[in-house]
């Protein structure tokens, strides 16, 4: 009666949040936090597992009938009511993070994976830290300063920004400083140039006894694998990196199946679970009808259509998106876990 729907999708219109649905959020509020970023509150859904300091989630937002996927650290401080945040910076040409900061508004859902990465911080802490950011690469670290700051006994957070007006959560870090709390140091663009490592001899005289953690622009962390590897400290120095990838969507494309080392050349037309038979592959499916999800796989990386609905799902690297192959049909080049 329902189909090409299924039962859960009427459930999800009630209620999208209720136990035992796909893992989403609903925004609360939107919070500026300079001109070109903003923390969202977010209330998840029941099967929400929780976060370590420092970790990531993925969130998936849908921006003219396509799902797009990014990664974003999460920010907010210990909370008794179950929300968390994430905090994004609008970057050039970045669609999803200028739909974030500009376009959402509370109400609003977003899907979610469970939160994972491991820039984190030890147990037991460390008893001397360093903080070396920039840019938006601050996030992840005001999670870790909003749980552990009082736990920590001596840290010293050096943070490079294009301006001083530029500096996401201004107030908080210099009030963490002003109260002893920490000792910051923030570096300006416009009036210091670039941040050079070298100057660390000067600002952190004994950063070579202290557990780093960078978080920044691909130069920044470039320069400081290599700063700690030439000092020999490389195992005190942690790194996070967030790689964005550009999927081109379009109609049909080459499906690879990577554990059977096949690749197919499928039209926009042809279900992916067609497709694979067609070459051989041993594909798992069941009604062939998107009824009862046995042909279920995971999309590595690429784009898929809904043949249904019309709906595209966009896969970066490390994402894992599971599709169901009946009624999804290539969109451009991708990488099935088959």
């Amino acid at each position: 009666m329902t189909t090409p729907l299924v039962p859960a999708d009427y459930l999800d219109l009630v209620s999208p949040l209720r136990a035992g649905a796909d893992l989403r959020a609903r925004i609360l509020a939107i919070t500026p936090e300079t001109d070109d970023a903003a923390t969202l509150t977010l209330r998840p859904s029941r099967a929400w597992r929780g976060h370590r300091p420092g970790q990531y989630v993925r969130v998936g937002i849908d921006i003219d009938g396509v799902r797009n996927w990014r990664a974003y650290s999460l920010t907010h401080a210990p909370s008794a009511d179950g929300t968390i945040s994430i905090t994004t910076k609008a970057i050039p040409d970045g669609k999803v993070s200028t739909h974030l900061v500009r376009a959402a508004r509370p109400g609003m859902l977003v899907m979610l994976d469970q939160a994972t990465g491991d820039f984190t911080l030890p147990s037991p802490l460390p008893a001397k830290v360093l903080f070396l950011t920039a840019g938006s690469g601050i996030t992840p670290v005001m999670g870790m300063l909003r749980h552990h700051l009082g736990d920590l006994a001596d840290v010293v957070h050096v943070h490079a920004a294009p301006t001083r007006a530029a500096v996401i959560f201004a107030d908080e870090l210099r009030s963490y400083a002003a109260s002893g709390r920490l000792r910051l140091h923030e570096h300006h663009d416009d009036t210091s140039g670039v941040l050079d490592l070298a100057s660390l001899d000067q600002i952190v005289p004994d950063w070579r006894e202290r557990e780093v953690w960078t978080c920044g622009p691909t130069g920044l962390l470039d320069a400081a694998e290599a700063h700690w590897e030439v000092a020999g400290l490389a195992q005190r120095h942690h790194v996070e990196r967030f790689r964005p990838t550009v999927i081109e969507a379009g109609d049909g494309g080459t499906v690879t199946f990577d554990r059977a080392e096949r690749t197919v050349e499928a039209d926009g037309s042809t279900p992916i679970l067609d497709a694979g038979e067609d070459a051989g592959v041993l594909m798992p499916s069941g009604c062939r009808m998107g009824i009862c999800f046995g042909c279920v796989v995971t999309l590595r990386e690429g784009a898929v259509r809904d043949l249904r609905t019309g709906d595209l799902t966009v896969a970066e690297p490390g994402d894992d998106l599971p599709i169901q192959t009946c009624v999804n049909a290539a969109a451009g080049a991708c990488h099935l876990d088959l």
